[in-house]
């Protein structure tokens, strides 16, 4: 019986909701910087992140091992997990709200298998484009990740002109098992790019450094920007898209920012770690529930949530067999497949009920 009053609370209190989503966020930082092959100790991890901040801590008394392992090994992949996970959170927390489909994100719209197809073009061919030099293997992700929602939303409109959300989830599905097909093309007549690739694919944020966070931050707080700011849209066109337009949205125009914005947060992501599945689909559905579905509120907290849920995956894979790392792709499909099994049921149950 207490159950609606708690998940009412939650929805109502928005204080509440950002203070669990920015505790968890916390709490999944340190842990992922303190544990590991070698356990910093918590109080030296806490030290050390907030001399990263404010320069004038000292670190007297700290190890100087354990600054090392924290500033230049740790740390940097913490940040990229997290920028990774929240980027395909609010995607996919985006384009479910735009869609109305709770089976919408970047994988079943095609969006990333665009956006692989893009990096393993440019990891096959050993792209690097001049004036953007480190920038290609994201530009190009973002590009083929443009190029593929604009070819299943044109697809999707030559078949039915008013685009309804099952056409195009439909279309985003073919052109994505297609892509993929090109994708094992492109690895059968790979040679010494044959490892680096199946690698990439299998997603990781190991061993990428400060540089690749370089490389996916700008899109990154572009796109979330574009997302949050459209927010009070996404909820106009949730309810369908003739309300929407009754209420003064140019839904034709919003659509396509919204599915631009979320491409290049997907392109980015991407293009940096890899395919992880499974953010984008589960973590919107499990904020939902927490905090409901206003999206003003939705999307950041997605974003909290999506990047602690990664945080923590990245841990699993380096330390559940260590010394042996698994893919964080393998983590986020063993944890997120079930878990969106058991959100499937229960939806259906109350439904039902």
């Amino acid at each position: 019986m207490q159950k609606p009053y708690i998940r009412k609370y939650l929805i109502t209190n928005r204080i509440v909701a950002y203070t669990m989503g920015a505790s968890f966020l916390l709490l999944a930082i340190v842990l992922g910087i303190s544990l590991g092959t070698v356990k910093v100790p918590i109080l030296s991890t806490i030290q050390i992140l907030l001399a990263q901040i404010f320069p004038f801590i000292s670190l007297d008394g700290v190890d100087q091992m354990y600054v090392n392992i924290v500033s230049n090994i740790r740390l940097p992949r913490v940040i990229l997990a997290g920028l990774v996970g929240a980027a395909l959170a609010i995607a996919g927390a985006a384009f479910q709200g735009l869609l109305r489909n709770p089976l919408a994100d970047p994988y079943t719209l095609g969006v990333s298998s665009g956006a692989s197809v893009g990096a393993v073009v440019t990891l096959f061919f050993q792209l690097s484009l001049p004036v953007i030099g480190a920038f290609t293997l994201p530009v190009l992700s973002i590009l083929f990740s443009f190029i593929t929602i604009f070819l299943v939303l044109g697809f999707a409109q030559k078949i039915e002109r008013s685009m309804r959300v099952e056409t195009i989830i439909l279309t985003g599905i073919i052109f994505s098992s297609f892509l993929g097909a090109l994708i094992s093309l492109m690895i059968a007549l790979t040679g010494e790019e044959l490892r680096q690739i199946i690698g990439w694919l299998l997603g990781s944020v190991s061993m990428r450094g400060w540089v690749y966070i370089k490389i996916i931050l700008p899109f990154f707080l572009i796109g979330s920007a574009i997302l949050i700011f459209n927010g009070k849209e996404l909820n106009a066109m949730s309810f369908g898209e003739e309300r929407a337009h009754h209420l003064g949205v140019n839904v034709q125009r919003r659509k396509h920012i919204i599915l631009m914005a979320g491409s290049m947060l997907t392109g980015s992501a991407v293009a940096v770690s890899g395919t992880i599945g499974f953010v984008g689909l589960v973590i919107p559905h499990l904020a939902r529930m927490l905090w409901g579905p206003d999206h003003k509120h939705l999307l950041p907290l997605s974003i909290l949530t999506g990047s602690a849920f990664l945080i923590l995956a990245d841990l699993v894979s380096r330390t559940i067999i260590a010394p042996i790392e698994l893919p964080i792709g393998v983590i986020t499909a063993l944890v997120g497949a079930p878990v969106f099994a058991v959100i499937l049921l229960k939806t259906r149950a109350e439904r039902s009920g």
